[in-house]
């Protein structure tokens, strides 16, 4: 059988299929519908210094080619993320490599979440950095739409652990591939990305927003062709290993996602409807690359005829 096993810098995983942040929440919730020594990794749920309840009620809502969610990053907070058993005491016993995702409202609380867990950094694989917040000292501008802040966060990060660093970009940029070299210029070792694009959906009737919060992040097969055009443009722009995500359902979609130039890909939305696809899609692409005689996952990566 293919070999479908990547590396991805210091992380050696057995398969490509990485769960989403914010989908999979910190583990525990799907340890009885799903084998975990069969995921490639995990990604946890974004973490803060501070515990966050999230946005009001509604917050999500299905919509033509996806959903919007507006869950406002709800989170236990740092020191219960550490302590408790059903976060990090129970992801430590997973037999997968564990990301962490973790986000702030200023640099020096990224710094502050990251350094906390180099401390705790047993069972933690690599961070995750969510650029895509807004940075409440810099008028509320998104640190991943502005190159001086991402670098900033990135840069803070870095200094204060030795934990291999995925940045996760935005979408909502026009040059892409300037915030990936922005990124891996100032310590990040990988690149993740699409984060969710901003999207709407009204109430025809009522003439009210169907979420709370107006505007959510909008998810699923939608989005796919933006995602995999903006993973094209970052692998033009770096060399590091890259994780693409935006609309991936099946193994077809990851498989497009590689030969744009991912090295691995993540599942979000998908799972919600169907949590066995991070079963059914490594066995898809093993299926796939034996169809085609192609000996390793490798053989593909990055080798779109453009």
């Amino acid at each position: 059988m293919p070999d479908i096993s990547v590396q991805l810098g210091s992380l050696f995983l057995r398969n490509p299929v990485i769960t989403a942040s914010g989908t999979f929440g910190y583990g525990r919730e799907y340890q009885d519908l799903l084998p975990f020594e069969a995921l490639g990794a995990i990604t946890v749920k974004g973490v803060s210094p501070f515990p966050s309840d999230g946005n009001s009620m509604p917050r999500t809502v299905e919509v033509y080619g996806g959903m919007l969610n507006a869950i406002g990053l709800q989170n236990p907070g740092l020191e219960k993320f550490i302590h408790d058993p059903d976060y990090l005491p129970f992801l430590r016993t997973v037999p997968c490599p564990v990301i962490v995702n973790i986000w702030g409202r200023t640099i020096a609380q990224y710094a502050e979440v990251a350094e906390r867990l180099e401390a705790e950094k047993q069972g933690i694989a690599a961070l995750e950095i969510n650029i895509s917040c807004p940075n409440i000292k810099e008028g509320g501008i998104a640190f991943g739409t502005d190159l001086v802040q991402a670098a900033a966060v990135v840069s803070a990060v870095r200094k204060v652990t030795t934990l291999p660093l995925i940045t996760k970009l935005s979408p909502n940029v026009t040059r892409i591939g300037d915030f990936a070299r922005c990124a891996v210029d100032h310590g990040s070792d990988m690149i993740s990305l699409i984060n969710t694009i901003p999207g709407m959906a009204i109430d025809l009737e009522t003439r009210k927003p169907r979420i709370a919060n107006i505007t959510g992040g909008y998810s699923g097969p939608g989005i796919k062709p933006i995602a995999l055009r903006m993973v094209y443009e970052a692998r033009k722009a770096v060399k590091v290993p890259i994780i693409g995500m935006g609309g991936i359902s099946n193994a077809t979609d990851a498989l497009e996602f590689l030969v744009a130039g991912a090295n691995a890909v993540a599942i979000g939305t998908a799972i919600f409807s169907n949590p066995k696809c991070l079963l059914e899609i490594p066995e898809g692409i093993k299926a796939w690359l034996d169809e085609h005689n192609i000996a390793s996952i490798t053989e593909i990566i990055g080798t779109l005829k453009a």
